[in-house]
């Protein structure tokens, strides 16, 4: 390859290159950022396209690939808190260094280990989600549960007006026009939100979390 074809190929690859290599920067971008919470009432599902007006008064369009996990939303109580529940709760710190809790959703023993761990949350400030095993339950005394995770444990207070739910298993047919979600989605490339997962609530429930 004499000097002039090789100048030539380099200014062809060069760009080439980098435009790959941005793409897929992009890609990875997106995938790891942090997924966007979507909160609010189902108007519409056609196909694969699900439209949310929310809380705050915005219409968001959701992409929702064939996989995506969706979890039907129960009320519940304190007593179906029990040892070895499996429990997710969003909370927020105290000064004792326990948590008070926002909510409490417990899982049914098909999705034990789901988001297992403890993280930062986006209901309002510093706010938390821990998901992890009852490893004891006091109720007759300001009800308080220890959840143990994989790296930890916390110490969580649960007030008597948190509310608390059951999930289950469910399909898109609990997306029905009216129905409140909370879903948590990632934005593709193209700057489209698509689903991760959705919450919905069962005959008119809100999901708390």
């Amino acid at each position: 390859m004499n000097i002039v074809s090789a100048r030539m190929l380099r200014a062809f690859i060069a760009p080439a290159l980098a435009a790959a290599l941005l793409a897929t920067g992009t890609a990875a971008h997106a995938q790891n950022a942090m997924p966007t919470g979507v909160r609010g009432t189902v108007t519409s599902l056609t196909g694969d396209l699900l439209k949310v007006h929310t809380r705050d008064g915005k219409d968001v369009d959701v992409k929702l690939p064939k996989d995506t996990p969706i979890r039907g939303v129960t009320i519940a109580d304190v007593n179906d808190i029990k040892a070895d529940s499996y429990v997710g709760t969003a909370a927020i710190p105290q000064p004792d260094g326990t948590l008070k809790a926002l909510e409490v959703h417990v899982f049914p023993p098909s999705m034990r280990g789901a988001g297992e761990g403890f993280r930062p949350w986006d209901l309002g400030s510093n706010s938390t989600m821990t998901n992890g095993t009852v490893g004891s339950l006091v109720v007759s005394n300001g009800r308080t549960i220890t959840v143990k995770y994989k790296d930890g444990e916390k110490k969580i207070v649960i007030p008597q007006d948190v509310p608390i739910v059951s999930l289950q298993p469910g399909d898109r047919s609990l997306l029905v026009p009216g129905a409140k979600v909370v879903l948590f989605a990632h934005k593709e490339a193209d700057g489209t939100l698509a689903a991760n997962f959705i919450s919905a609530g069962v005959h008119g429930v809100t999901p708390p979390m």
